[in-house]
């Protein structure tokens, strides 16, 4: 549709050429311009240029339905092209952990261990005092959940370590189980 219009335009400027240069002349007389055909068209009014733009979008569907096989050869202009250089890939020599991975395994990362949960109102968390107890959901003996950057990531048992306490793994999510939380 903007071809048609450009050609539209085109073919108004091949008529205002041929134009007796009286004609030009008469037109030309009171501009402040060089005569230039742009401030014509500035100084229309929009429906004489309306009105113009509408024959010449007429024009041109009449030529375009007339000369479709001239249309066709202007459309077969082709762009000479290259074909594309591409390196050829390499297996990676090393076989396990990629190396161009090898930065991740310096990343921090924070492990948590959830012991249990409760809910509290606050007028009930106010009145704790040094030697209150807080009663927990789990139950003594039942797995501890491990908690890697507030994700859920496997469950394991309390063990004292030298003194200190420690968890021990004994089930790791799966990570269909990870992915459907993540979801939820």
């Amino acid at each position: 549709m903007a071809e048609e219009a450009k050609e539209g335009m085109e073919e108004i400027k091949e008529q205002q050429a041929e134009q007796p240069e009286q004609d030009q002349q008469a037109n030309q007389v009171g501009e402040k311009s060089e005569g230039s055909q742009d401030s014509q068209t500035e100084e229309m009014n929009p429906e004489d240029l309306m009105a113009m733009w509408e024959e010449a979008l007429k024009e041109a569907q009449q030529g375009s339905e007339q000369k479709p096989e001239e249309k066709k050869e202007e459309k077969k202009e082709t762009i000479p092209s290259e074909p594309a250089k591409l390196e050829e890939l390499s297996p990676s020599q090393q076989a396990g952990i990629h190396p161009e991975l090898d930065f991740i395994l310096d990343i921090p990362l924070e492990i948590s261990v959830e012991i249990g949960r409760t809910k509290m109102l606050i007028k009930d968390l106010l009145k704790l005092n040094q030697g209150s107890i807080i009663e927990l959901e789990k139950f003594a003996g039942e797995p501890v959940e491990v908690y890697v950057n507030g994700k859920l990531m496997a469950k394991g048992e309390v063990v004292v370590v030298s003194d200190k306490f420690g968890v021990r793994i004994t089930e790791i999510i799966s990570a269909q189980e990870r992915v459907k939380k993540l979801g939820s």
